[in-house]
């Protein structure tokens, strides 16, 4: 498990879902998460991996799993029902997961495949976010949600053109949806450029060197650094901070035409 130990305890008590968790962005989440106190669900489609994660996470004292798709709304109410089976409430949403079926030009792009897209990353946490308010969430205290978006929201790409649109909708949902909770729950985005993740693969696997000297930080992300972004965004720390969209990017988009 991953934490700083200064932030030991900022989570304490609370409990929270974190959606496509079972490796990467969202199992770095996870475990910070758990390392400052937490307990947590999280979700995935491999009951595998997930099992393997849960045991990462110190076993089902400190998280448990729910396999499944992430739009399919029967497998978001098991997620829900099995946080407060486990631990008796739910306090934070983590909406993480994200697919990209399609890279290449959008005049070339399947419309199968921007329905989908839409669907998994846009309209998902929409329903994942209704579904945990009607549970309770920020009904008992107040609540917090996170949605993982991208910068490939902010700006043009060329080649994952349907992507970076559903995550602008993304960033849109969450303006929507913090100006419409509050003051009972808080929501919030980060945009992460290119962390190294399984994921995101083919935007740097080869030539790894040659994309990270284009981030003013000369590196690429770690699962680690959105992480702490997250958890800083979830605790009481953002008390006052919602409908923002934290951009966590090395510094890759401070340079014009990027």
């Amino acid at each position: 498990m991953t934490g700083d130990s200064a932030a030991v305890g900022r989570h304490a008590g609370a409990v929270a879902i974190v959606t496509g968790a079972s490796r990467g962005i969202g199992l770095g989440i996870a475990e910070r998460l758990v390392a400052e106190g937490a307990r947590v669900v999280i979700t995935a489609r491999k009951q595998e991996t997930l099992d393997e994660a849960v045991a990462r996470l110190g076993g089902p004292e400190h998280a448990v799993a729910v396999a499944g798709n992430a739009a399919d709304e029967d497998h978001q109410r098991a997620a829900i029902e099995a946080a407060h089976a486990a631990y008796g409430q739910l306090d934070l949403l983590v909406n993480n997961t994200g697919i990209n079926p399609s890279y290449g030009p959008l005049a070339e792009t399947p419309l199968e495949a921007a329905r989908k897209i839409l669907d998994t990353n846009v309209v998902a946490a929409l329903a994942w976010t209704q579904k945990a308010l009607q549970a309770g969430l920020g009904s008992s205290g107040p609540g917090a949600i996170v949605n993982v978006a991208s910068v490939a929201g902010l700006g043009a790409s060329g080649v994952i053109g349907m992507y970076g649109v559903s995550k602008a909708a993304l960033i849109h949902l969450t303006t929507e949806l913090a100006f419409q909770l509050g003051p009972n729950v808080r929501v919030n985005a980060v945009a992460p450029a290119v962390v190294k993740t399984k994921f995101a693969e083919a935007l740097y696997e080869g030539r790894e060197e040659k994309v990270a000297r284009a981030y003013p930080m000369k590196r690429l992300g770690a699962p680690e650094d959105i992480a702490g972004a997250v958890s800083f965004l979830l605790s009481a720390d953002a008390a006052w901070i919602t409908g923002q969209t934290l951009v966590v990017d090395g510094g890759v988009t401070l340079s014009a035409g990027v």
